[in-house]
């Protein structure tokens, strides 16, 4: 059974930096691609990493290359989100996704999704 669980969101002011965590079970990040998704009120989700084979293609959304960087530990089986340069706009629902078709990212190519985890950035 795939599960995804993700930790690390919060309240933080502009600028500041926070990092998410999440972690996978019931598959292998060389079998799935893996990333992050986000939600904010009254708009669609949208990708904003992603990340595919262990780390050897990486996929950003244009709002957030240079400030955000997506990783992986393979022994733990974690993926991780580092937003550095937080901006209110980046305020959503954050969601980890994986999927055996997934790509670039594109919502719909993903089939597993956790709970979410909020972030909320003051101005």
């Amino acid at each position: 059974e795939v599960r995804l669980v993700e930790s690390g969101g919060g309240l933080v002011q502009a600028g500041g930096s926070l990092r998410l965590s999440c972690a996978a079970s019931g598959f292998t990040f060389d079998e799935y691609a893996i990333g992050w998704f986000r939600q904010a009120p009254g708009k669609e989700r949208e990708g904003v990493s992603t990340i595919r084979n262990s780390g050897g293609h990486t996929y950003y959304a244009h709002s957030v290359k240079g400030r955000f960087t997506i990783s992986v530990d393979n022994a733990k089986n974690t993926l991780y989100l580092q937003m550095n340069s937080l901006k209110p706009e980046d305020t959503a629902v954050y969601y980890c996704a994986a999927g055996a078709q997934g790509s670039y990212l594109a919502t719909m190519t993903y089939d597993y999704w956790g709970q979410g985890t909020q972030v909320t950035v003051s101005s």
